[in-house]
């Protein structure tokens, strides 16, 4: 369960079946070490490198890691005019990034002064996720963000007997097991074979990025009817190595077919 999101315990909306109640403020903060080597690069330069991050949990929103100033190559750092103000850090300053002719706006921001509640703080900054080319998590390239260490992605063989048909009725899937995937917060996802499919994909360009699965591939789905269905399927054709069982299966959208498993 993540922490901050999906009904986690610091969620906005925490579910009723709990036995447990969490004291203090509506919206919180936690602060966790994040020990492992992180670099940022713009342009072939690096720009982050620490082993002292720390990543802040806040209510309904993802993690963002906060290192030491020393740790970001503040030479390259331009003083800018934004300012924003947070009623449970305080205000906040920003920086530009100048690397060569490249200027990343407002690419990193503080809090010098953060409020008593949320004191530790002090002397932090983030580096925009967005703001850089590269990100690396010790020698391996972070996809998309820095993973989530509350949030989890279970891969399990199934025999289920997997369909997916529209909601007229028409079929689209038969398949004769497959794998489940379970993953925080979402709805359980069947990966299954593409043989199985009564449809032709047809490729998309649509291409999402995920941290603990890898880089997915859109396909519409042409049914027999002749009906198509856009970015309806999509694949994982090099998974990461912890999601590397559905390489080159297919899921299907819920929210364009209904999918039974018995």
């Amino acid at each position: 369960m993540a922490l901050t999101m999906f009904g986690g315990p610091l969620s906005r909306k925490v579910p009723e079946t709990r036995t447990f109640t969490v004291e203090g403020p509506a919206h919180s903060l936690l602060l966790e070490p994040f020990t492992r080597r992180v670099r940022a690069e713009v342009d072939g330069v690096t720009v982050l490198d620490t082993v002292r991050g720390a990543l802040l949990f806040e209510t309904g929103l993802p993690p963002q890691l906060y290192v030491p100033e020393e740790d970001l190559r503040t030479d390259l750092l331009e003083a800018s005019d934004t300012t924003t103000h947070c009623p449970f850090k305080g205000d906040a300053t920003y920086r530009s990034l100048r690397v060569g002719d490249r200027v990343v706006p407002d690419a990193v921001w503080a809090y010098p002064t953060p409020i008593a509640e949320s004191s530790w703080l002090a002397g932090r900054a983030v580096l925009a996720p967005g703001a850089a080319d590269r990100w690396l998590d010790e020698d391996d390239e972070v996809l998309g963000h820095l993973p989530d260490p509350y949030h989890r992605v279970n891969l399990r063989n199934t025999s289920r007997h997997v369909t997916a048909a529209t909601a007229d009725g028409v079929a689209v899937a038969d398949a004769a097991g497959g794998v489940l995937l379970g993953e925080t917060g979402l709805v359980d996802r069947f990966y299954i074979a593409r043989d199985s499919l009564a449809a032709t994909l047809e490729p998309s360009e649509k291409r999402t990025v995920c941290p603990y699965k890898g880089r997915a591939t859109y396909y519409s789905l042409r049914l027999e009817d002749g009906r198509v269905l856009t970015d309806a399927a999509w694949s994982y054709e090099a998974p990461t190595d912890e999601s590397r069982a559905i390489k080159d299966l297919v899921s299907l959208a819920h929210d364009d077919l209904v999918v039974t498993a018995s």
